[in-house]
């Protein structure tokens, strides 16, 4: 099985421009992988959000919505299936959540279960964290999905002898990755022996990008920061 790690840029509050993204990449990598990752909240940006509940239920999507199925078509035009983070709306909450869509179909919707996300000191309940943390088949392999900070904030909650599929949105420096990312793959050798960690690129505010497969606590593959690329790893 093939998966493939995609660091590219995303714009905030700019759904079609994401979107035109991921088909990019979809179209680049035709034939050659089975899935393809992208980063924490790739479809909307990051910091689509303005913790204003009458604003940001416009900005999230649900699992019915027309946004959704336009996904879903997409892998069936490209036979390439997609892991990505988005603001999901349900009925009148919002969570941050990564979605799996196989063969034109949403198997799987990882729901958040630590607060990062958010500015919690602003938000009120209708901004909420899901609680269910199982993992996913995809292609007969069990797969885990966690979010940026749930690896720090409860990595027990993610131990698993299987593959770890981890999107982030991090923003630091160049001259700050080298360390970072080295505190990165030992964090996630506390819940899998292999992780796949998936940053995207931002101009505002600026983020490098990045994708990295960790193996044993330690970096196996990586790409080059601030370049869009897709890191294809075999599992």
């Amino acid at each position: 099985m093939k998966i493939g790690l995609v660091s590219y840029e995303f714009i905030n509050n700019d759904i079609a421009f994401n979107i035109s993204q991921m088909e990019k990449a979809m179209r680049s990598v035709q034939g050659k992988v089975n899935l393809l990752c992208f980063g924490e909240t790739f479809l909307q940006g990051f910091d689509a959000l303005n913790w204003n509940y009458e604003n940001d239920k416009h900005v999230a999507i649900s699992v019915d919505s027309e946004i959704m199925q336009q996904l879903c078509n997409m892998t069936l035009r490209y036979k390439v299936d997609i892991l990505f983070g988005y603001i999901e709306k349900c009925e009148d909450s919002l969570y941050s959540t990564c979605a799996v869509i196989e063969s034109g179909k949403l198997i799987h919707n990882y729901r958040r279960i630590s607060k990062g996300w958010k500015k919690y000191w602003l938000t009120d309940s209708h901004y909420k964290e899901g609680s269910d943390t199982s993992e996913f088949l995809y292609h007969g392999h069990s797969v885990m999905i966690a979010l940026c900070g749930d690896i720090w904030d409860y990595p027990e909650r993610f131990k698993t002898n299987n593959l770890l599929i981890w999107p982030v949105y991090v923003n630091f420096t160049l001259v700050e990755w080298p360390q970072y990312e080295i505190e990165y793959a030992e964090q996630a050798y506390l819940a899998a022996n292999q992780t796949l960690m998936i940053n995207s690129i931002s101009e505002n505010p600026k983020c490098y990008g990045g994708a990295f497969n960790f193996v044993d606590g330690k970096i196996k593959e990586k790409l080059e920061h601030g370049i869009e690329n897709i890191l294809i790893v075999e599992v």
